[in-house]
């Protein structure tokens, strides 16, 4: 089944040109379009994308609230890739604490956007890896106390396996690393991810960040 993309961006040219691109591949299928974060919900519903490709700065709702609105309306939300022009910005920071589950630059290469989508709506790896952690070293100093995650009571192996997802390793990487099954490591991530009450890798990092578990420098 090729992976389903809803794009939402309120420029007509930025939408064709990822609707091009996306459309080009055969497991990557444009779903729908819209111009601001206020169509996304019905869209969502009636399409059922696996990836909402979303900017950040839209006039009437911008990519935060829009994340925001879904993850809290939608029973089983798709996978949020937020479409940004400056990877430095505190919106695609906000936006991926919001929920989002990456993002991607508009001047991106074609290869580089596909790959982005694939790896959202795979979900096995975090988006970016240096990017974020510098977007939490600017951004996320002092956000959350080290409380949360301290009484998350992570074991020794779910705790070593948050400091390698922080650093963008794949589960695949992980289990080799660590010398143990695909599996065994799959079921660390998914107890790190529920503990932490994460709805995905990208927000266990940032909650791995801000609570100084992890530094981002």
């Amino acid at each position: 089944m090729p992976v389903t993309v809803l794009l939402v961006d309120d420029e007509p040219l930025v939408r064709a040109g990822l609707r091009a691109v996306l459309a080009a591949q055969p497991d990557i299928e444009v779903v729908g379009e819209a111009a601001d974060g206020a169509a996304v919900i019905p869209l969502v519903r009636s399409l059922r994308p696996d990836v909402v490709a979303m900017d950040v700065r839209m006039p009437l709702l911008d990519g935060i609230e829009a994340t925001r609105a879904v993850l809290r309306t939608v029973a089983e939300p798709p996978k949020i890739l937020v479409v940004t022009t400056f990877e430095d910005d505190e919106y695609v920071y906000e936006a991926l604490r919001a929920g989002a589950d990456g993002f991607l630059l508009k001047r991106s290469r074609p290869e580089e956007i596909v790959h982005a989508v694939r790896l959202v709506a795979a979900g096995d790896s975090l988006l970016f890896p240096a990017s974020v952690r510098q977007l939490a070293a600017r951004y996320g100093t002092g956000r959350a106390a080290a409380e949360p995650l301290a009484g998350a009571r992570l074991t020794e192996r779910e705790a070593e396996v948050l400091r390698l997802m922080a650093r963008g390793l794949t589960n695949a990487e992980i289990a080799a690393g660590l010398v143990v099954g695909a599996e065994t490591v799959k079921s660390h991530v998914s107890a790190v991810l529920a503990k932490l009450g994460a709805r995905d890798r990208t927000q266990a990092v940032i909650a791995a960040y801000e609570s100084g578990f992890v530094a981002p420098r």
